[in-house]
């Protein structure tokens, strides 16, 4: 595929929907493309690329919509090779208040469904349940014992 097809191919991509990086250059492999790094630094230059755009939408869709924690959501970004500063500055812009609630809830549905008496290990399912989406010990602590006491 010639640089100016593919070019368009990614930037109708791009236009579409957020992208990072490395998404488009492994588009532009599977695609056969020689020159990536010119595509990609022309989808930089002209914005249909931009990693810090990519992670903001990344993290708020993350959070609002799968209920994801910082944890599970800087791990995928990991992923998807951006870099330490972007990724910390999105993460950043979770609201701390609305990150406990959104726990609490989860938590609190959760609990409904587990079928156990032994508190310990009720306990221990919702840590591993809250752990397994991303949130912190110390944040899952805090609303566990919340929890506890509105019972």
């Amino acid at each position: 595929m010639e640089e100016k097809e593919a070019f368009n191919k990614a930037a109708a991509i791009c236009a579409r929907q957020e992208k990072c990086i490395s998404d488009i250059e492994k588009k532009l492999e599977q695609w056969g493309v020689e020159n990536i790094s010119a595509v990609i630094k022309r989808l930089v230059e002209e914005k249909y690329i931009d990693e810090r755009r990519f992670a903001g939408f990344f993290v708020r869709d993350k959070f609002r919509f799968n209920h994801w924690g910082r944890k599970k959501i800087q791990w995928h970004l990991f992923q998807k090779q951006l870099p330490r500063d972007i990724i910390d500055d999105a993460l950043n812009t979770i609201n701390d208040d609305e990150y406990r609630e959104v726990l609490y809830s989860l938590l609190a549905s959760k609990r409904r469904q587990i079928n156990q008496s032994d508190p310990f290990k009720v306990k221990n399912s919702l840590l591993r349940f809250a752990g397994s989406r991303g949130f912190e010990y110390d944040v899952i602590i805090k609303c566990l014992d919340s929890l506890t006491e509105d019972e």
